[in-house]
């Protein structure tokens, strides 16, 4: 079984979904002059992609548990290829924003499966390491995108300007579809026993969860830039309104579009929720880094990207070495990790040049890390492979929606108001994360959570 090859396969795939989360802002300027793009299409580039991924990714888990894992997996990749061929040829904005939501669509069959299927083929301290890598991924993506996408508009490849941010995934793409076939096969695939039925997806479910999904994320996106009108304000409560009836359907219907029980294990909800605090507070401390140093500095897109390296070398290298810790050590690395991180932030809130700040970078970065891959790496052990679905559901559902709310509020603090301000409101909620994480490290693992071990820290 080539488990290596088969890491390698899931996370470059992973890796292009999140980095496409954010590689297209640096190309905005771009887009705009070549395709006289208006504001609301340029906005629209961006959250098109993550209104359809937020909507559809539950559904996406859901239909690997029913069709298989790794036939999931190379539709998914499929229709990520060919949408980012589409847009990079599409030659008009319209044609580009509806290119991007289905490029949206297909990381939601895509990324679920890619959690379900690390820990169907890895076990014990393989899969940790492979679970601390795949975060890494998941965290960095969206710090890599930005890079990436200034060096492809940068360079003006073959003159095509900002199309190539979006035709690098087709060869990847391609190698990737080649590849998963050979790796999935000899490794084994994961298929669910007996035929499906159309009644076997909660249809209803799926329904009321994308538009509730959508409306919520594209309340928050698109109501800050607008300036909160009534249909922004409107959609927000109507999206409470469908969420809230979603969560009661899945506890009543027999065959759930998201299987809750995931959540019985003590420590998982507070684990849950300390990882998509401290990813919220990424996305928020990313977003007004970024805006600060181009806006208020005059940077470049791509020397505002280079800028942010040094955290993302802090995060790779905790991510990497964190499962080689004594145990005891890595207990307390989730709710040591956020507190690290909310110092650096304050600290950067005192307005001390980015350059120099770079040795604190590499430290918010490993404390980022930190708080995070340990955490997931334990919540992992906590449920059977049956429900890794589920969990990689939530896993990226919470995070998503944590790194949309805190743009929205932090964002519009730092637009409203300063820097410093937008950054010590990030470490404070930054250490109710720590405390998150603080109550799940002290949760034991339940004796009936279905995994028949005993009780183990849930930061194991």
């Amino acid at each position: 079984m080539r488990k290596p090859l088969l890491l390698v396969v899931l996370l470059t795939a992973q890796t292009m979904a999140s980095m496409d989360a954010s590689i297209a802002n640096v190309a905005l300027p771009a887009i705009r002059r070549d395709l006289d793009a208006t504001g609301a299409m340029q906005q629209l580039v961006l959250s098109g992609y993550l209104l359809a991924l937020a909507s559809l990714i539950v559904t996406g888990a859901r239909l690997g548990d029913l069709f298989g894992h790794r036939r999931l997996f190379r539709w998914g990749l499929a229709v990520f290829t060919v949408a980012s061929l589409a847009c990079g040829l599409a030659p008009t904005p319209g044609v580009l924003v509806a290119a991007r939501v289905v490029q949206g669509a297909g990381a939601a069959l895509l990324v679920p499966q890619v959690f379900s299927l690390i820990q169907h083929h890895f076990e014990g301290a393989a899969r940790r390491r492979a679970v601390g890598v795949y975060s890494m991924v998941l965290a960095l993506g969206v710090a890599l995108g930005q890079v990436l996408g200034g060096l492809l508009v940068s360079a003006d490849l073959a003159g095509l300007s900002w199309r190539p941010v979006f035709l690098v995934n087709v060869p990847v793409g391609v190698v990737l579809l080649v590849a998963v076939g050979r790796v999935l096969t000899s490794a084994g695939g994961v298929r669910r026993a007996g035929p499906v039925r159309a009644r076997d997806l909660d249809v209803p479910g799926v329904v009321v969860l994308a538009l509730g999904m959508g409306a919520f994320t594209g309340s928050l996106t698109l109501g800050r830039e607008a300036g909160w009108p009534g249909w922004a304000v409107g959609a927000l409560a109507g999206s409470t309104v469908l969420l809230a009836w979603f969560v009661r359907h899945q506890v009543r219907t027999a065959r759930p579009l998201l299987d809750l029980a995931v959540l019985r294990p003590r420590g998982m909800r507070p684990g849950l929720l300390a990882c998509a605090v401290v990813m919220g507070c990424y996305a928020a401390f990313l977003f007004v880094f970024t805006l600060h140093v181009q806006t208020g500095l005059g940077w470049t897109a791509l020397a505002a990207g280079l800028a942010f390296l040094p955290y993302t070398v802090g995060f790779a290298g905790l991510s990497l070495t964190w499962a080689r810790m004594p145990e005891r050590v890595v207990r307390r690395l989730p709710t040591a990790g956020p507190i690290v991180l909310a110092a650096v932030v304050a600290v950067v809130a005192t307005g001390a040049s980015p350059w120099h700040l770079a040795p604190l970078l590499v430290l918010a970065g490993a404390g980022h890390a930190a708080g995070y891959s340990p955490l997931i790496a334990g919540l992992s052990d906590l449920v059977p492979p049956g429900r890794a679905s589920a969990l990689s559901a939530l896993n990226t559902t919470g995070p998503l929606v944590a790194q949309t709310v805190a743009i929205a509020v932090i964002g519009g603090v730092y637009l409203s108001s300063t820097m410093s301000w937008a950054l010590v409101t990030t470490a404070a909620v930054l250490l109710t994360g720590s405390a998150c994480a603080a109550v799940a490290g002290r949760a034991d693992r339940p004796a009936d959570a279905g995994t028949g071990t005993g009780a183990e820290s849930v930061s194991r």
